[in-house]
């Protein structure tokens, strides 16, 4: 199923001049300049957004401008929308990666930490050896995956490359996309303009060094498949070949099971939607998934399942919870506020135009409907679950695909449905532009379908920014706090115990089958405020459970203090008192401290004190 457009089909290029790549250039050079001229070491609540070199911002806005009068351009070959939209992921992904000497987010690091234990522990463990985190056994496809890649590499852990996964994992994207809108359109405007629009409302920070960033992937991968070879006139075409394509969706299917909690659920739901299109009717692609999810969930995942489903069962219908404000759960500050609401703006921005798409392009509700029926499949999980709090996000993350191609659709032209039509079309505008001057030719071809779309692009290329980067203050650690951590894990014996305001920092996880952790900010809020009434005893009676060769520190970091003042938990004031009470109260010792934090120790009665 294709739809062409009123543009002529895509041309070989021949004779064409190389102009496109100019504003290409300059805008990857105006990028390099801004990373050599960028400094990270003083982020603000801002995050990324303000420490930014303002040659940043004109190479993004160079590099928007330059792809929107290429691909408009119907002489101009694919390969330079595909050459700008790489640029693009550049720009969006790698920047963190260039500026930063250490990988971001706490998630991942824990991440890190698990494929080190599974190397280490040389297999899977439970509940019992392992407590909450035996979680990660039951899923282990990435960290196994990962764990032979480390090896296969000879690298000594993840993160010698793991600071560069939002762009591998963006990459990974970019093949199923364009399947999957080539499934329903030839225009290769619409095509590249959808991925464009994808890349830039993908600011949810799933494509981090996790097991979600591959099962997104091969989630979209599988819509791609179904979407080309189990519809009706697929399978007419090619019975035979079926078979082939079905073990290829249980290779994939298999892989997103045994990998991630709720994407298999999430491509239950939009292989169900398609089958209310008589066009993918196919119950092949919807049964092995739900056959192949069911069996580990009652295998491999049933000791996790057994004890998460009584709260996930009262979690059905509460809508508040994806929506939940208060303690811990509110931006605070002005920075943390202007870059929620620059993600909220971005995001509603993208489904708002994906429906003036669908209202406006009558075509496309005929032959995108499969893609819409796809985009809409997501919504009824945001009843299902709060998934954290983080159910809302997960939802959009999923109706993107579909929303960005008929977001791409508001921007452009009307599509034609029919070969004729388009070529009658063409020869029409030929006809026309052979009666018409140059100058009335010109004054259409830059008109308010050029600049309008423009600023809608240059608007979301810009807003992602603050979206995706706005909380780096939190996501960042730097080497200092990292070298911290670790001297803390270095001399920590097995049965120690690691006390935290919360578990932003790097290494947090870090030998957590040998030693405990305690993140305060997450019990009850009235033992939090007797912690701040009364830090230093209160903190020394909480650690005083700890038993020889075990010690109990207390650890204090830049990260830590971040995320508490930005999520409306403790203040700095507060934080402060807690750490300024510690460090006078005799019952603890200074063990190492530097710029970006402090760890103390509690002192153990009797004996010598090391």
């Amino acid at each position: 199923m294709t739809d062409l457009s009123d543009l002529p089909p895509v041309w070989s290029g021949r004779g064409v001049p190389a102009w496109p790549g100019v504003p290409l250039v300059v805008a990857l050079a105006l990028w390099a300049y801004a990373m050599r001229h960028t400094d990270v070491a003083r982020l603000d609540d801002y995050g990324l957004v303000s420490a930014l070199h303002p040659a940043f911002w004109a190479g993004l806005a160079v590099l928007t401008t330059g792809f929107w009068f290429t691909v408009r351009d119907a002489r101009r070959p694919a390969a330079w929308s595909a050459a700008y939209v790489l640029g693009l992921l550049v720009v969006e992904r790698a920047t963190q990666a260039v500026l930063y000497p250490t990988p971001l987010y706490a998630w991942g690091w824990k991440h890190e930490a698990v494929i080190d234990h599974l190397l280490t522990a040389g297999g899977l463990q439970t509940a019992d050896q392992v407590g909450d985190m035996a979680v990660y056994d039951q899923w282990p496809g990435f960290f196994a995956a990962q764990a032979a890649l480390q090896r296969l590499l000879g690298v000594d852990s993840v993160a010698m490359y793991m600071a560069w996964w939002p762009l591998v994992s963006s990459l990974m994207l970019l093949l199923p996309l364009l399947l999957i809108y080539r499934t329903f359109t030839e225009d290769r405007r619409l095509i590249w303009t959808a991925v464009w629009l994808f890349y830039v409302a993908n600011w949810v920070g799933q494509d981090y060094f996790s097991p979600q960033s591959v099962a997104y992937a091969l989630h979209v991968g599988v819509l791609a498949v179904v979407l080309r070879r189990f519809g009706r006139s697929a399978v007419r075409r090619g019975r035979p070949r079926q078979a082939v394509w079905t073990v290829v969706l249980t290779v994939l299917i298999v892989t997103i099971v045994i990998s991630h909690q709720l994407t298999p659920g999430m491509l239950v739901v939009c292989l169900l939607a398609l089958c209310l299109s008589r066009r993918y009717r196919d119950w092949v692609p919807v049964a092995t998934t739900v056959v192949i999810f069911l069996a580990w969930c009652l295998t491999a995942a049933l000791p996790f399942l057994s004890a998460a489903m009584p709260d996930m069962i009262r979690s059905i219908g509460d809508l508040g919870a994806n929506v939940e404000t208060g303690y811990g759960a509110t931006p605070t500050g002005t920075g943390a506020i202007a870059t929620s609401w620059a993600a909220r703006l971005l995001s509603g921005s993208v489904l708002l135009l994906a429906a003036v798409g669908v209202l406006r392009q009558r075509v496309l509700r005929h032959r995108a409907w499969p893609l819409l029926l796809v985009a809409a499949a997501p919504l009824p999980m945001f009843a299902a679950s709060s998934y954290g709090s983080e159910m809302i996000f997960r939802v959009l993350l999923f109706m993107l695909p579909g929303a960005a191609f008929f977001a791409a659709a508001a921007l452009l032209p009307k599509v034609r449905t029919l070969a004729a039509d388009a070529a009658a079309q063409q020869a029409d505008n030929r006809q026309a532009g052979n009666r018409q001057s140059g100058g009335s030719s010109r004054a259409r071809r830059w008109g308010i379908g050029t600049w309008v779309p423009l600023a809608a692009l240059l608007g979301g290329s810009l807003a992602f920014v603050p979206a995706y980067s706005g909380k780096d203050r939190i996501n960042y650690f730097p080497p200092q706090e990292v070298a911290l951590v670790r001297q803390l894990f270095d001399q920590a014996p097995d049965g120690s115990l690691v006390v935290a305001a919360n578990r932003n920092y790097p290494d947090a996880y870090a030998s957590y089958w040998s030693v405990d952790h305690y993140w305060f900010l997450d019990d009850a809020r009235s033992h939090v405020d007797r912690i701040v009434e009364s830090p230093a005893a209160t903190l020394a009676r909480d650690m005083a459970g700890v038993k020889r060769p075990g010690r109990a520190y207390f650890l204090l970091t830049q990260g830590q203090l971040a995320n508490s003042e930005m999520n409306g938990q403790l203040d700095k004031a507060q934080l402060d008192r807690i750490r300024k009470s510690v460090a006078a109260s005799p019952r603890f010792r200074l063990v190492a401290e530097n710029s970006a934090g402090w760890l103390y120790v509690l002192k153990q009665s009797g004996g010598a004190e090391r």
